[in-house]
């Protein structure tokens, strides 16, 4: 399956069920009030955030009457157009000083131990040597999950006794991946509501325990976000953002969403660049983080 078609394919229920329906409501004959109208409604539907869908309707209503009229073809790509300059692209993954440690952090039920393990996998295949630190100590299947996963690529597992301090976990990986000679150390966190005070806490001192491991660690945070969550997911990303300086976010589940829009919104208010996108359930299907194939997707448009 190419690269296109996998998006195209796990993006068809966010396609179907909201940006797809905006291809049916520009297709008018005539663009009118209604039109502008019914086409915010399904922007915010879509879980885009009224104030990004209201300033991309500012921007495009501003088109409109720059070009004196607009017809629905122009209007259509006008979006894709204006869509697409609201993503940040991922940026380039540099290992020049290994190990390169990543804190890898979310709320229960995210995807996040699923995501660590597809990451490991995707880091493999590229010919990184990768160790996974398992310091969800509170939840005996994703230390479980992540020693199958290690059986399964061939990557080695730091893990600690069941209820042990995540801290100390995190820090004998850092220690064993440095004695290794590791390109990459993936920690996983026990998962946390981001309501939480004692538990943030404790996420701020395991960040502060794997700087003293190594020097300049963790070098990234990365925040995975369960797609289907919508706007809430927002307030999860600030909460996170705030505590332990999220540097991207991984989206989950986007093949399981019918909205997906709320990609915009974390970026026009976090600007936080998205990383990776879970696309369904094989390993291959974290995908790094495509604009053009996402807005493309959501949108039901085909491969230009």
């Amino acid at each position: 399956m190419s690269v296109f078609s996998r998006w195209k394919e796990g993006l068809s229920r966010t396609s179907k069920a909201a940006f797809g329906q905006i291809a049916a409501i520009i297709g008018a004959s005539e663009i009118t009030d209604e039109t502008w109208d019914d086409l915010e409604v399904m922007l915010i539907q879509a879980d885009m955030g009224i104030e990004t869908s209201s300033s991309v309707m500012e921007e495009l209503k501003r088109l409109a009457r720059a070009r004196g009229r607009i017809r629905s073809d122009q209007l259509l790509f006008a979006l894709k157009s204006e869509l697409l300059s609201r993503l940040i692209p991922p940026p380039e993954f540099h290992f020049d000083s290994p190990p390169v440690v990543i804190l890898v952090v979310g709320v229960n039920g995210s995807g996040k131990t699923t995501t660590i393990a597809k990451l490991s996998s995707f880091f493999s295949i590229s010919g990184k040597k990768v160790l996974l630190g398992a310091a969800d100590t509170f939840r005996a299947a994703a230390v479980d999950q992540l020693q199958v996963w290690s059986e399964r690529l061939n990557v080695e597992v730091i893990a600690g006794a069941p209820e042990s301090d995540p801290g100390a976990v995190a820090f004998n990986a850092v220690q064993a991946g440095v004695a290794r000679g590791v390109d990459i150390i993936l920690i996983d966190t026990a998962g946390r509501l981001h309501t939480r005070f004692n538990l943030m806490e404790e996420l701020k001192k395991m960040y502060r325990v794997v700087g003293k491991a190594l020097t300049g660690a963790p070098h990234h945070v990365w925040l995975v976000l369960d797609a289907t969550t919508g706007q809430n997911a927002l307030q999860q990303a600030r909460s996170f953002k705030d505590a332990v300086n999220v540097t991207g976010v991984i989206l989950t589940k986007l093949d399981s969403s019918a909205k997906g829009g709320m990609a915009f919104a974390i970026q026009r208010e976090l600007n936080l660049p998205i990383l990776f996108a879970g696309l369904g359930e094989k390993a291959e299907d974290l995908r790094p983080f495509d604009p053009d194939a996402f807005v493309d997707g959501i949108l039901a448009l085909p491969q230009e």
